[in-house]
């Protein structure tokens, strides 16, 4: 979703390393079963995958876990049963919205803020629609900037 409102393409990105998937990494004293409760513990604290992924690789060494479990994060997840409703990047934005919308209403002058936030909206319906095909989401869920405001109050 970067550079949607920019002109330019943004070609240039760091690439990963190549690695053997199921391979264990030399430096990792953990076996996949101990991993496995770290990452559920993680997500039990209520920890974003980012956020699980930074602790995994800053204090017990697994830099990649699609190399380590041969799946993503998300799916080792999924499986452990400890998957949210929605993902994370797309609560981050309807967050943003609710802040900005906040702010808007103390400050009904700044248009730069309104401005902003017809771009956050709008990246959140193409969200939608995306996450509605893949099916992320329910099919009848629509976004209403009230109902944003108490969903991520519930979180």
């Amino acid at each position: 979703m970067a550079r949607m409102h920019t002109g330019g393409h943004g070609r240039a990105k760091s690439r990963k390393p190549e690695v053997e998937i199921g391979r264990m990494p030399e430096d990792l004293q953990l076996t996949k079963e101990q991993l496995e409760e770290a990452i559920v513990g993680y997500a039990k604290q209520n920890m974003h995958q980012a956020q699980i992924g930074q602790m995994l690789k800053e204090k017990h060494g697994a830099r990649y876990i699609k190399q380590i479990f041969g799946k993503r994060l998300g799916e080792i997840l999924k499986e452990k049963g400890v998957k949210t409703d929605f993902p994370q990047d797309f609560l981050d934005l309807i967050k943003k919205a609710v802040v900005m919308r906040s702010h808007i209403g103390k400050n009904n002058k700044d248009t730069y803020s309104r401005t902003r936030l017809q771009r956050v909206e709008s990246k959140i319906w193409r969200l939608t629609k995306y996450y509605k095909k893949a099916g992320v989401i329910p099919l009848d869920w629509k976004y209403e900037p009230g109902k944003a405001a108490l969903l991520i109050k519930g979180r």
